[in-house]
């Protein structure tokens, strides 16, 4: 049967394609977006893509033309002669064969070029940033400073950055799309990238992500990076480097009549003791304002929701006590992964807790840090969050990984929002 050319037919095709092109356009923002000029290495790999979709579209706009003309010019017609067969046409052949290899050259210098420029070390006098990925959150250590942080990664507008990139368990992939740099994360092995936020750039929030697949909750492992100025940085770092700052009530002195025999020196102790913990910071809390983050950078604030059928009363927390909550924490399971610096307990396993009050999320990124939150999460960690390594620690519930209940040292409702307003008090 001879086919017949119908314009109604190809006139649907091309309106269908212009319909579907015409709604892939209508995209609003896209805050992660990786085609920006942030630093000098998403600069590179824009121009980069840039050359290779030009070169790219050439080479398909010359195919499909010769394609569409072929269809039509030799297409079977009622009564048309059987095309001949040409063989062994070397000019043909020398053609097809040079044009490529000339289109690969124009696309291979500039690819090979933004490699190396990639690739390189950085500069000396680059800030010195250790990555270090876990199952399912992010460590970060600045060496040259003595600061450890978690989740939330601080850099000075104009200052090249040297990331050094490790991991504590599988494959991992660090990526801050607007800043550019992703690279993976591989076990025994230090991968390094580095890249300099814009002077010129405002202070800013993004979103970063493990970008390797790495178990249960690897779309749960997430951090926020601020780059700020070189000031604001400089208060940052003075921040971290202090101690805790925790600030507890003093409590209220018994009247001298009505002290009981010792009960003096039982009381003093425990006005040093509350001094120690109430010492004012040698410089100023500071961290990138919250409402900053609310007003221009909602799209870093989490929107996980709460687990279904975990509970919690949470009209406790606003009987929570620091205090008490400070005492609970350095004798409950948590000393056992957690630091926190100008305390005797430190241990490596879980994130440094030691500005916890000032960091805008928990869990690896994925809630907001606010006392709800927050109850939840160390009411059962694992609810929150698929096969997080914290253990369940309300007590009465049954662990959804270890299938245990949760008695001798668990901790009930009133005693969880002791520790939140201890966590939320360290500053």
């Amino acid at each position: 049967m001879v086919g017949t050319f119908r314009p109604r037919r190809l006139a649907s095709a091309a309106l269908l394609g212009a319909l579907a092109l015409g709604l892939a356009a209508c995209g609003g923002e896209y805050p992660n977006s990786t085609f920006n000029h942030h630093t000098e290495y998403n600069t590179a790999i824009d121009a980069l893509w840039d050359k290779l979709l030009f070169w790219g579209t050439l080479v398909f706009i010359a195919v499909e033309a010769g394609l569409v003309y072929t269809i039509f010019r030799y297409r079977r017609r009622p009564g048309g002669e059987k095309p001949k067969q040409v063989h062994g046409n070397t000019a043909l052949e020398i053609t097809w064969t040079a044009i490529p290899a000339v289109i690969l050259i124009f696309i291979a210098i500039p690819t090979v070029s933004t490699i190396f420029k990639t690739q390189a070390k950085a500069a000396p006098e680059a800030l010195q940033v250790e990555v270090i990925g876990h199952q399912w959150w992010w460590e970060f250590k600045y060496p040259q400073l003595g600061i450890t942080t978690a989740n939330e990664l601080y850099l000075p507008n104009g200052r090249t950055v040297n990331f050094a990139l490790k991991t504590a368990d599988v494959l991992h992939s660090f990526w801050i799309p607007q800043m550019g740099g992703k690279r993976d994360l591989i076990s025994n092995h230090t991968n390094y990238v580095w890249f300099t936020p814009n002077a010129d750039l405002p202070s800013s929030a993004w979103n970063g992500f493990c970008a390797e697949f790495c178990g249960a909750s690897h779309a749960n492992m997430r951090f926020r990076a601020f780059t700020v100025t070189p000031a604001e940085f400089e208060q940052w770092v003075a921040h971290q480097k202090q101690p805790a700052v925790f600030k507890a009530p003093a409590p209220v002195p018994a009247p001298a009549s009505a002290a009981a025999p010792g009960a003096a020196s039982v009381q003093l102790a425990s006005l040093q003791q509350n001094a120690a913990a109430d010492s004012s910071p040698a410089v100023p809390v500071w961290a990138f304002p919250k409402e900053r983050v609310e007003a221009e950078f909602a799209y870093i604030i989490p929107t996980a929701k709460l687990p279904a059928g975990l509970t919690y009363d949470e009209s406790l927390l606003a009987q929570g006590d620091a205090e008490r909550g400070r005492q609970l924490f350095s004798r409950s399971t948590c000393i056992g992964c957690h630091t926190i610096a100008g305390t005797p307990f430190a241990s490596p396993i879980g994130p440094n807790l030691t500005h916890v009050g000032t960091r805008h999320t928990i869990a690896g990124g994925l809630y907001p840090n606010d006392a709800k939150h927050l109850a939840y999460w160390i009411k059962s960690a694992p609810h929150m969050k698929p096969g997080s390594i914290m253990p369940t620690i309300g007590k009465g519930l049954t662990d959804p990984v270890r299938k245990n209940v949760i008695s001798a040292g668990g901790l009930t409702d009133p005693e969880i929002a002791d520790i939140v307003a201890y966590l939320q008090a360290l500053k």
